[in-house]
């Protein structure tokens, strides 16, 4: 099975270039004003208006209000939306776009009856807990905390880098991978080297 890869905090178009000249399945644009890769509508026209086709456009939101993801599809038609915060899943199937739950995985926290709850999701994406941010901290988690029986595909996020992937894939073994600081030469500003050698480190996987 060939691992899917998104890359996420995309801001700039030449990012979004690199992402897909090197195969990867899809760019994640976030529109939660507190984060450092946060675009707003008019900047993401510009990188989706480039997007060649075959890779899915992801827009991630974190407890948002109604209308900015309805302002978001509208000007973008996003194929997927992805949730980082604590909307319920009738909030989140409520705009008719397929999506996913993220959820930041800690001892303690049943996934299979959280999987339950978020039936209708595409998939779960698991994330590091860090208290007090909903994500994109770049540190892993204990990928044992993660049930073999869950009901949902999964997505693997939390602290991977080009020299990590290949071991989470082997480990896990997820539907996809999820990357964002892991390729970055700073926040927001992804490195065209870095993203080829994730690729590759995916590409590699034993799987």
């Amino acid at each position: 099975m060939n691992t899917r890869v998104k890359i996420c905090g995309i801001t700039r178009v030449e990012d979004m270039a690199v992402c897909a000249r090197v195969g990867a399945d899809a760019i994640g644009l976030i529109f939660y004003p507190p984060s450092p890769r946060c675009v707003d509508v008019g900047r993401a026209q510009e990188i989706v208006r480039r997007l060649p086709p075959f890779v899915t456009r992801v827009g991630l939101f974190v407890n948002p209000a109604v209308e900015t993801v309805e302002a978001a599809q509208a000007a973008l038609h996003l194929d997927l939306l992805q949730f980082h915060g604590d909307e319920p899943a009738e909030f989140c199937a409520r705009f008719g776009i397929p999506y996913l739950k993220a959820v930041r995985v800690q001892p303690g926290l049943d996934l299979v009856q959280y999987a339950a709850r978020y039936r209708h999701a595409q998939g779960l994406l698991l994330d590091a807990f860090v208290a007090g941010a909903p994500g994109g901290t770049g540190r892993t988690f204990d990928w044992a905390l993660i049930p073999p029986d869950l009901p949902l595909p999964v997505v693997l996020s939390g602290g991977l880098t080009p020299d990590n992937v290949g071991e989470a894939i082997e480990t896990v073994k997820p539907w996809a991978v999820d990357v964002s600081s892991g390729v970055e030469a700073a926040k927001g500003i992804k490195d065209a080297a870095k993203i080829a050698a994730f690729m590759q480190g995916v590409r590699n996987a034993r799987v």
